[in-house]
């Protein structure tokens, strides 16, 4: 006679449709599982017959993160965000934890319609990456029964959010263009569509004006789809009739584009027209001018994001607010010097 098979957590999560976590909370009588909840997966338990002096008493999986985007971040060439995704599941599983991406589309963003992940109830945390509407994030932190942390976005009403430095970093690379004699330099990046891109625009506007030099709005060049997102890689960017001697991009992406399109004007970067970017991520640049830019340090973010959703999911009191990580300037060939440093107004 064959012997019986032992009843292990994951068998009961199975039947429950929940995460093995949750499974292991309501058994060892944990926080964080509802009243209802324990009940069903205790009569589950009984009814397979398990035994808590099981091995999987402690499980190898000790959490489920759920991270949800926004489709329209991973429709470019080089997604930023596949990037940031796949350096998070790397963290995740050495911490021991699964994670579950959703992509939102346009239309479930528009129409406030809850992800999967949060109605079928299989994660224990949720990571929500790069920015949402902002009633479509609103919704997320008030419906949401698990804890959220926000990762490279600080506009949802979540109280912990994990963000690269953006705002000093837009100062800095403006600051740069300064020390090299430039004076009348654009920034290209459509406003108010992330909080990233707001922020370095802020630290432009900034340096601006501790150089004394006015805002212009000429100055500041659309560079994506105000619906979509998209950046404008094939049709390029609608540029001022007084061309700058310089151009602070909100991230690499722009700056390469912006690079093809004034060579294709007749332009020379960097003899003729300065460009700097933000983030260190374009891999493919057009042309070979390497592009000076800001890198944001994704290891770092990642590693805190995780951190503090697994912080948060074992402790419902736990927070951190907001986490602001440190990035650094990389000095490549896309900017020249044309005359000596304008000081501080």
């Amino acid at each position: 006679m064959r012997p019986k098979k032992k009843v292990k957590m994951s068998d009961i999560a199975r039947e429950m449709n929940v995460s093995v976590v949750t499974v292991s909370k309501a058994l060892s009588g944990q926080k964080g599982v509802s009243e209802e909840t324990r009940e069903q997966i205790q009569k589950i338990a009984d009814d397979l017959g398990y035994r808590k002096s099981e091995k999987d008493e402690q499980p190898s999986i000790s959490h489920t993160i759920g991270v949800l985007v926004a489709e329209r971040y991973l429709k470019e060439d080089q997604s930023f965000y596949w990037s940031v995704y796949q350096q998070l599941t790397q963290r995740a599983m050495k911490k021991h934890c699964f994670s579950v991406l959703e992509v939102v589309s346009a239309a479930a963003e528009e129409s406030l319609e809850t992800p999967n992940i949060m109605i079928e109830k299989r994660v224990d945390g949720v990571i929500i990456l790069g920015s949402f509407q902002r009633e479509y994030a609103d919704m997320l932190v008030s419906s949401s029964k698990v804890p959220m942390v926000s990762l490279d976005t600080s506009e949802t009403s979540c109280a912990d959010a994990v963000v690269s430095n953006n705002m000093p970093g837009g100062y800095l690379m403006t600051n740069y263009l300064f020390s090299l004699g430039h004076q009348k330099i654009g920034f290209v990046g459509t406003l108010r569509m992330t909080s990233s891109i707001d922020d370095r625009y802020i630290g432009y506007c900034k340096s601006l004006m501790k150089h004394g030099i006015d805002l212009k709005q000429a100055m500041v060049i659309e560079d994506r789809d105000k619906v979509t997102g998209m950046v404008f890689q094939k049709e390029g960017f609608k540029l001022p009739k007084e061309m700058p001697t310089a151009f602070f991009c909100n991230c690499d992406l722009s700056a390469s584009v912006l690079i093809r399109q004034l060579r294709e004007l007749g332009y020379r970067v960097p003899e003729d027209v300065s460009v700097v970017g933000f983030d260190n991520y374009v891999t493919d640049q057009f042309g070979e001018t390497g592009i000076t830019t800001y890198e944001i340090n994704i290891k770092d973010m990642v590693a805190r994001a995780v951190h503090v959703i697994t912080h948060k999911i074992e402790n419902a009191e736990y927070s951190n607010g907001v986490s602001m990580i440190q990035g650094r300037f990389i000095e490549r060939e896309s900017a020249a010097r044309i005359a000596p440093p304008v000081p501080f107004a």
